[in-house]
Order: structure tokens, then sequence, then C-alpha cells
């Protein structure tokens, strides 16, 4: 029988005192019993417009049904046909903005809790069955990947499947790219990536580590070694700063280095070689899901106040409304239509404080969101000992560098075409970050998968 109830089921969750001083998963995931029943509010319905908002187009509606009738390996099954990564994206991906916002049971009460089912048929799949894999005949060419995170594991994914001999090149000592350094451990538990990781290497993807592409390596030596082609998912690693004084204080953070210290070095432990400032006072300039990660995880490292300052208002803020409400649950503090102009700091270089001054939403800007204004005798100073700086990233210089070849933008990102991947150097296709700019685990899977089916296309245009 039909779940006809106007909302989700609950998914359950660790009681925010609790889970605001521990690293482990805050969403728990639903149980059997909780999955069939969410299921069942799925309509089925044949237009499969959850479908059109999903970037690798998985087959939702036939998942769902799956699940419904306790089906859940074959609703995983399902699931992989098209998405690599389906633990992953079950947790981090925006569905209130794609599937689950053109789902019709949103009309009149919450849609379909698709994300949380996504993630239950991979959460199930990975502690109850041992896949196998088909061996696939070899066609004799290789295709190599830079970087190791959404895009890249998405397009080696598929182009394994295809035949191809691929190579993953990642910069860190470990696979993952984004998904590793950058999403935090109660988001995203590393394990999950990394189980993610092996069924990729089960399928016989290579992954070379420490390999700096534009240094250990250029574009032009991997075609040198044989390789049919080459994608870039290299990301957008490269912080941006504000510009203001005081930004090269001690106790001055990008939101990448924070994160990565915490994230891919395990700062947060108490014997971890990587050491982090455990801030008393801690402010985090940005309003984006990594402003998010990084205040939740200042206040996890002990901190007792953590600031989310943010220039325009909570309804202009980029990040997750799931963030919003879990960092609000913990305890974070918003001070919004806020701008930092300095960050101030005591006779040894330490940070001792922040200017602020206050702002007010003035006509829409180029973004179509409307533009902060400086309100005159506002100022004042936030008592900080800890600044970390989240207002976006864009890619490493390296590659462009090394490859004069290769077209980039202004803001140093590869330009290459939204459907192929293709880019201004024969045989180079790119997508993700790299491409876009900071962007969504989904959209540079998209990416990814676009790019290994016209990879196929090319090479086989060439024989």
């Amino acid at each position: 029988m039909a779940n006809m109830s106007l909302k989700k089921v609950p998914i359950p969750e660790q009681d925010p005192k609790v889970r605001s001083k521990n690293f482990d998963e805050v969403a728990l995931g639903y149980t059997e019993e909780m999955a069939v029943e969410e299921a069942k509010r799925c309509l089925n319905c044949k237009h499969k417009p959850c479908v059109s908002g999903c970037p690798v187009n998985v087959q939702i509606p036939e998942f769902i049904s799956l699940i419904a009738d306790g089906r859940f390996e074959e609703a995983y099954e399902k699931i992989i046909e098209t998405n690599s990564l389906p633990a992953v994206c079950g947790r981090v991906c925006p569905q209130e903005t794609q599937c689950e916002e053109k789902c019709v049971r949103g009309i009149k009460g919450e849609p379909v809790g698709i994300g949380r089912l996504e993630r239950f048929a991979a959460d199930w799949a990975m502690s109850n069955t041992k896949r196998t894999y088909k061996k696939v005949s070899k066609n004799g060419k290789k295709v190599a990947i830079v970087g190791s995170g959404p895009a890249g594991l998405s397009c080696a994914g598929d182009l394994i499947k295809m035949g191809y001999d691929v190579t993953i090149f990642e910069a860190f000592h470990l696979a993952g790219g984004v998904l590793v350094y950058g999403i935090p451990e109660f988001r995203l538990p590393k394990s999950l990536v990394q189980k993610e990781i092996e069924t990729l290497l089960e399928q016989g993807v290579e992954i070379k580590t420490n390999m700096v592409i534009g240094k250990v390596l250029t574009i032009d030596e991997i075609f040198e070694e044989g390789y049919s082609a080459v994608f870039i998912g290299s990301g957008a690693g490269l912080p941006s700063f504000m510009h203001i004084p005081g930004e090269n204080l001690n106790g001055v953070y990008s939101a990448n280095e924070f994160l990565t210290r915490i994230n891919l070095m395990k700062a947060y432990k108490e014997d971890a070689e990587t050491p982090v400032m455990r801030g008393r006072s801690v402010a985090v300039i940005g309003g984006g899901n990594v402003a998010m990660d990084a205040a939740r995880c200042a206040l996890r490292l002990g901190a007792d106040n953590v600031y989310i300052v943010y220039r325009r208002s909570e309804a202009e803020m980029p990040a997750r409304l799931e963030e919003i409400h879990h960092a609000k649950e913990e305890g974070i503090i918003f001070k919004l239509l806020t701008n930092p102009t300095k960050i101030l700091g005591d006779d040894k270089g330490w940070v001792k404080g922040m200017e602020c001054v206050e702002m007010e939403l003035g006509e829409p800007d180029a973004s179509g969101r409307r533009r902060p204004i400086a309100k005159s005798g506002s100022e004042h100073v936030v008592d900080v000992d800890t600044v970390i700086i989240a207002i976006g990233t864009s890619p490493n210089p390296l590659i462009r560098s090394t490859t004069p070849d290769l077209a980039t933008n202004k803001w140093g990102c590869i330009i290459a075409d939204e459907q192929t991947g293709r880019t201004s150097k024969e045989g180079v296709f790119a997508g993700g970050d790299a491409v876009t700019g900071s962007a969504t685990v989904i959209l540079a899977m998209g990416a990814g998968k676009k790019a290994a089916k016209a990879i196929d296309e090319y090479i086989k245009s060439k024989n």
C-alpha cells in the first residue's frame, strides 16, 4: 500500500549536543523498515521528472520501487548503472535543488527522500553483498585521468567498462580528491569513500598517487607515454582571499588548508602528526557548504564560540539548507549582513580580533543576488583568535602554466565544451571544478560521464 504521508520518514541523527563534540557521522541512515516505508511514498510517475533533475540520470523511480519491494541489492545495481559513487552522492548531493526539487510529492508536501534512499541502498549493499565484476575485453587503448575527485572517478568508472586501460594520476598521497580533503568525516565517512574507490580498483583502474601533473609530468609527457586521451578533473584547490589587512597573521587559515589538515591529515585526533589551530573563538568568513564544514569542524575541535560571518542575509546563503540547519542546532553563531574589513593582531603576530562593518542589501548584482552595501557608522570588532576564509577557490595554475595550448578563462578555469568536455588541446578533455570553478560533487560526476562518452567517440574516430 502506498504511503501518502506529506512528510518524509525522519532520518535518525546524533543529538546536536553529543555530535558537536565528535567527528562521527551526524545522520545515522534508514533501517530497512524505514527505507521501505519512505520508498512507498514514491508515485512512480511515468514521465519521471526526478530523473531530469539528476546530472548522472539515475533511474530514480525504478530503484525506489525495488526498495519498496524489499529488493535492496537490485536497487543498488540499478543505481550503479549510471552512478559509480552512490554512497557519496546519497550523503552530499544537494538533492533539494536537483532530483527532489522536481518530485511531484513536493507539490503538496515534502518530496520523496531520494538521497536518503540512495544512501540506504549503497550502505546496505556494502554491508550485505560482495560484488563481482564481469571481465571486459580490452581494446588496447590507454586513457589518463588527472585527479581522483568525483569528476575523475566518474570518468574512470565509465571508461574501464568500455575496455580502456585507465590510469588516474593523483597529486595527494591518497585518492579521493575533495571527497577526502574537503568534506568532513561527520558528513562523509572516509571509509566509505575508500570502499567506492576500491570498486574501481577491482575493475582494473590504476591509481598513481603523489603525481603532481605540471610538475612530475606535463600533459604532453603523458601523451608521450602512449595515452590516447587525457581527462583533466583536477578540481579547484587554490583558495581565494579577501585581500584585507591582517590576512598574513598567525591564526588565519584558508578553509582549504584548515579542512585538509583535519580531513586528510586527521589533525583532530590527539596523536595526529599534522597540527591544527584549536581556537577559543573562531570566525569563518563565507556562506557556502565549505564555510559550514569549517565552522562545524572548529566547534568539534573545542572552540567556545564559532561565528559564520557572511555579508548577505540567510536567504542568499549558497550552503545547503540541511547544513545551515545542522550548524544552528550545534550552536554556530550566524553574524549575517556583516563584512570583515581588517584582521587585528597582537605584538607577536597572532590574531586578536576582527574589524567588521554591518551591511544592507541593495539592487541585485550580476549573480542575481542583492548587492551588499556597507552601513556608515556600523564598524565594530569581533573578539576572535582564529579566522578561516571560505569565500571560494579557483583551479591550481600548474597545469595551465605548463600546457600553453590549453585555453583558460580569466578565472583560470579550463575552457571546455559543456556537453563533451573537449578543450582547445587535441585529445584533452576536462570537467568538474577545473572547468566550472567550485560546484557540487554530482555536477562534477556528470561532467566526468559526459567526457568518458566523448573520449570513447574521439578515440574510435582516430582508428
